[in-house]
């Protein structure tokens, strides 16, 4: 059986089909989680993840079963560190993390600088942009949280989710020496 059948299984009910697919993705999960969160907690994260991928298989569109699965890991590692009073472990574990793909440290302290100033480009701290972009990608917040704690309607926070994501791409882009954003 293959992931989206297992998906279609866990849907139905098929507590086998959850054993397997939890079998196939939990190691790579907490895998991934190890770089996001204390170790203590990722046992924890990781079941947290399949009770939620249980609940919601029956929304699951086919378009990959791992990028979905580490979506919902992404977002109970998330909710469990705000928990605990510590989102703001999540950004510099996800940047330390990210750096393992580079050998160098002078190319790692650059990344980071660069990531610094993009987000310098939303903004200062309190501003509208600033404030989507670290309740949406810092602490991963829903949309219809982010609209509560903003006081703001959900379609504003989705158009200002759509204008940071353009304001980081360009600020990016122009740290970028590819001009046709490759390179790296």
């Amino acid at each position: 059986m293959d992931d989206d059948e297992l998906l279609s299984a866990v849907a139905g009910g098929d507590d086998r089909a959850l054993r397997e697919l939890f079998s196939r993705h939990s190691p790579w999960l907490a895998a991934r989680l190890r770089a996001v969160l204390p170790a203590a907690d990722v046992e924890d994260v990781l079941q947290e993840t399949f009770v939620a991928a249980w609940r919601g298989a029956a929304g699951y569109r086919r378009d990959g079963a791992g990028g979905w699965l580490w979506g919902i890991a992404r977002r109970q590692a998330a909710l469990w560190l705000r928990r605990r009073g510590r989102p703001d472990l999540l950004l510099p574990s996800l940047l330390e993390s990210s750096e393992g793909h580079t050998a160098d440290p002078a190319e790692a302290a650059l990344l980071r600088a660069e990531l610094a100033e993009a987000v310098e480009a939303l903004g200062p701290q309190d501003s509208p942009q600033r404030q989507t972009w670290r309740l949406m990608y810092v602490e991963d917040r829903p949309v219809a949280e982010v609209a509560e704690l903003m006081g703001v309607p959900e379609g504003t926070v989705k158009s200002r989710a759509h204008q940071v994501r353009r304001l980081l791409r360009a600020a990016l882009r122009r740290n970028d020496p590819m001009p046709d954003g490759g390179g790296r």
